[in-house]
């Protein structure tokens, strides 16, 4: 046994290695969904199951999960080829048995002490164009993962040392920016040297044994630590369901159902009723589902470590026919919408057991949005970004306004990079009046964008949710508004027919796109709201006057005046 300062030193000189090779790829990188958005993680892996042993505070929590099923994948293969050795790197984007989906591209490394492998070391980052239809590859109407982009399953990038110029040349031929690529890809190999050169140091001033044990203790303390968060719910089954607004194909919703049941110290997510695989990209693999639960207990249970331990009291049913658990060819490219759905329903789940526990839901959507065209030059131009949204009100306070999706720890790219990038300017860049939940603690403000385009001509991608289905309150707190996008033509403003998804959108020089975001859902009964809170929220321009008075009772004027003789009246008359 680990003394407790040992194992906390142990244990901050790990996570120092994965934030290490965090902050090298976001130096490093050429594309700003990974140096500006940090859409991107690294982590240590156990060396015979894969399991996450350490990440990153910087990386995506959503890739916590997924990675130690793509390490898992390399495990397997080694073990049936019998040819990993040191020095190896493998590199592949399987979304169905790694997850996520083609555009997240990981490389695993196996790090040898004493002439056995200790642990693997693994890096994740979103590239930014790797072929498929759609320029940056969120393809709305794909049927089939060929049409998102190449597949590349499981290959040795790097063998004994040296990098294989084959696989390179196959990697760069398949994407419309393959100088991006390459610089994307020596970033996440500088951060592994970094991490086995971090990793090496600490092992020689602990001793392997004491680091192997640090290893376990602290997985096992994650998982203790879980079986108590969960003992102090109630026992019971909770069931919520939310929906996606279609599959970019067929206009007909989609159900994420979960029936959560809590007994003694283990819990129970059943995900059965949830909608058939369907034809459109919102499918995912089990993998990605299973990494979106981690997420959202991760969010519930902040005081958890962030290793496998957090799942092992955790039972998962998901269905083999079920849009949560599809294999290949299916499409996958939209994944980010479905588990942050997934997210939603754990949420609204664990509110019904225990509200001081779970958070409104977040905005739902990253709103994937991709222009490109060429320049005057004759140069190919991608730009690919996604755009922030109001968090869930919780327990302690309001949401966060025009935060990220609650998947990633990613920012959103500033307006400056995105137009010395690109040729856009944006017009507005501002908070969304009236877009948050009501409640007695607020959701969080959604944002408005409007992007106009300086060159000649330009093809705009949309891939979005949230268009029809609003993020839902909690403990009695109500939804934030839809999702709003609109894109100019000679005639003057249009909506996608299927509100939150489309392809081929053609704009010219001085034509724009508007971006209305959701806020996030509230937290409690509206009316129970503070009204100097209230008459704060209409004087920085949160909320219209109109919108207190019809939403939480409260009487303002224009400026943010409080009348409080006529609040106490409408709330009383109200309630009567």
């Amino acid at each position: 046994m680990t003394d407790p300062v040992t194992l906390a030193v142990i244990n901050g000189r790990l996570e120092q290695i994965a934030d290490e090779m965090d902050a090298t790829l976001f130096r490093s990188a050429f594309n700003p969904i990974i140096a500006e958005a940090h859409d991107a993680s690294h982590g240590l892996y156990d060396a015979e199951t894969g399991a996450t042993l350490i990440q990153g505070k910087s990386g995506l929590p959503v890739f916590v999960g997924a990675m130690s099923f793509a390490v898992k994948l390399v495990i397997d293969k080694a073990a049936t080829d019998g040819d990993l050795g040191p020095g190896d790197t493998y590199i592949f984007n399987d979304p169905y048995e790694g997850g996520t989906h083609l555009s997240d591209f990981k490389l695993v490394r196996p790090f040898y002490r004493n002439g056995e492998i200790f642990c693997f070391l693994a890096s994740v980052g979103h590239w930014h164009d790797v072929g498929g239809n759609v320029p940056g590859n969120y393809n709305p109407v794909a049927t089939e993962s060929f049409q998102e982009g190449m597949l590349i399953p499981p290959v040795k990038l790097i063998e004994g040392g040296t990098l294989r110029q084959d696989i390179l040349n196959i990697l760069q031929a398949n994407s419309r920016l393959p100088g991006s690529l390459y610089g994307d890809l020596n970033g996440q190999i500088n951060a592994l040297d970094l991490g086995e050169r971090r990793l090496e140091d600490l092992l020689n001033e602990y001793g392997d044994e004491q680091v192997r044990t640090a290893f376990t203790e602290l997985q096992n303390r994650a998982a203790q630590l879980m079986r108590s968060n969960i003992l102090e719910l109630p026992d019971g089954t909770f069931v919520c369901d939310d929906w996606l607004d279609n599959d970019g194909l067929v206009d007909e919703p989609l159900k994420i159902a979960l029936d959560l049941t809590i007994e003694n110290d283990r819990m129970s997510l059943d995900f059965s009723r949830t909608s058939a695989a369907c034809a459109g990209p919102v499918n995912i693999s089990q993998s990605t589902a299973v990494a979106s639960i981690y997420v959202a207990l991760k969010h519930i249970f902040t005081d958890v470590p962030a290793n496998a331990g957090v799942l092992e009291p955790i039972d998962i049913v998901i269905p083999g026919d079920s849009l949560l658990s599809v294999g290949a060819p299916k499409p996958v490219g939209g994944y980010t919408e479905t588990i942050l759905r997934v997210i939603d329903v754990v949420f609204g789940a664990v509110a019904q057991a225990a509200p001081d526990r779970s958070n409104g839901c977040a905005y739902g959507t990253i709103n994937a949005l991709s222009l490109a065209g060429y320049r005057r030059n004759g140069q190919r131009w991608v730009m690919f970004s996604f755009f922030g949204g109001g968090h869930g009100g919780h327990p302690e306070g309001d949401g966060l306004n025009h935060g990220n999706a609650p998947i990633s720890t990613a920012t959103i790219p500033p307006a400056e990079i995105l137009e010395a990038a690109y040729p856009v300017f944006f017009r507005s860049w501002a908070l969304r009046t009236n877009s948050a939940g009501p409640g007695r603690h607020r959701g969080g403000l959604g944002a408005l964008y409007e992007i106009e385009l300086l060159e000649e001509n330009a093809d705009a991608f949309l891939f979005g949710e949230r268009g029809r289905f609003a993020p839902q309150g909690v403990a009695g707190g109500d939804p934030g508004a839809l999702n709003r996008f609109q894109y100019e033509q000679s005639d003057g403003l249009h909506e996608p027919p299927m509100k939150s998804k489309m392809v081929g959108i053609k704009i010219k020089q001085g034509q724009h796109l508007r971006l209305e975001t959701p806020g996030g859902g509230g937290f409690g009964p509206a009316w129970e709201r503070d009204p100097t809170a209230v008459a704060e929220d209409v004087r920085l321009g949160y909320v219209t006057a109109d919108a207190a008075k019809r939403n939480y009772g409260v009487v303002v004027d224009v400026e943010g005046q409080l009348d409080a003789k006529a609040t106490k009246a409408l709330r009383v008359d109200s309630i009567s």
